[in-house]
């Protein structure tokens, strides 16, 4: 941990989705390519109910780690290992429910580019966020948080 309480991420993850779906919606249109097209009605729907599937996983996350009193931001220490909720299916339950915000927010957006740009913000996400995050906690928590990342998957 080199004397510092915090993993040390990249940047704050939701300004990387974020990031990355403006870059991909605001270059779209800049460059005038097409929308993704199809039925708008049937695209927001979809788009709503992903974008309200997203939050709801998010905010249960959350939850979780205020029912255990311990900060939700990376950039703050971790003070308990949070393993119950949906952090019993995930072991980041909120950079996934992120990424079904985002595909959602793409496809209300009619962005082709910003649903392709989604990969390249997972790779930035587990490279730049999860593993310093893993390497912190197991650092912190040792026995304890192996177990629970050999028992539980990183996204599903």
């Amino acid at each position: 941990m080199s004397g510092r309480d915090h993993p040390g991420v990249i940047a704050p993850p939701p300004l990387i989705y974020l990031g990355f779906l403006l870059a991909g919606w605001g270059l779209g249109r800049l460059a005038g390519l097409p929308s993704i097209g199809g039925d708008a009605a049937a695209r927001m729907a979809v788009g709503g109910l992903l974008i309200g599937l997203g939050l709801a996983l998010e905010l249960w996350a959350i939850g979780a780690f205020r029912r255990r009193r311990t900060a939700v931001q990376p950039w703050k220490p971790s003070t308990a290992l949070v393993a119950d909720g949906p952090y019993q299916f995930s072991r980041n339950p909120i950079y996934l429910g992120f990424a079904v915000t985002y595909l959602g927010l793409a496809l209300a957006l009619g962005s082709w580019l910003a649903l392709a740009l989604l990969v390249p913000c997972l790779l930035v996400v587990d490279r730049g966020v999860i593993a310093r995050e893993e390497r912190y906690l197991s650092a912190k928590f040792g026995a304890s948080y192996d177990a629970y990342r050999a028992r539980v998957r990183r996204w599903i």
